[in-house]
């Protein structure tokens, strides 16, 4: 599927949730509501931000986690899982699946966005 075309399903599929926004980054793109990144796409799948409850119930449904595997740098050759599971089949075809999966994903974005940042030692 189109890069853009792919983006238009994204939006399309979350409408439910309001106006959702696709941000490309580092080949892929982040799908983002009210301002927080909670999906990401890449290789024309989506992914959904999840925490260890959200991760549990996509696991039951047959889902996966987005891996990074980088091939340069100090962490070349890792398995890096970035906190993001695929969406289940299912609700690719329905909106109001997806919608549901997407608020848990969403909610699982601002729980995060809201904790404080830790400092660092300069």
């Amino acid at each position: 599927m189109a890069r853009d075309g792919f983006h238009d399903f994204v939006r399309e599929l979350f409408g439910g949730l309001g106006p959702v926004q696709i941000k490309r980054m580092f080949g892929g793109a982040g799908g983002y509501a009210d301002g927080v990144m909670f999906l990401l796409l890449a290789d024309d799948a989506i992914y959904l931000k999840v925490d260890g409850m959200l991760k549990a119930e996509l696991a039951a449904e047959g889902s996966g986690p987005f891996v990074w595997a980088p091939t340069k740098g100090p962490r070349a050759g890792e398995q890096v899982e970035m906190g993001y599971w695929r969406l289940p089949d299912s609700a690719l075809d329905d909106p109001d699946e997806a919608v549901i999966w997407g608020r848990k994903a969403l909610a699982v974005a601002r729980a995060k966005a809201a904790k404080p940042k830790r400092k660092t030692k300069a």
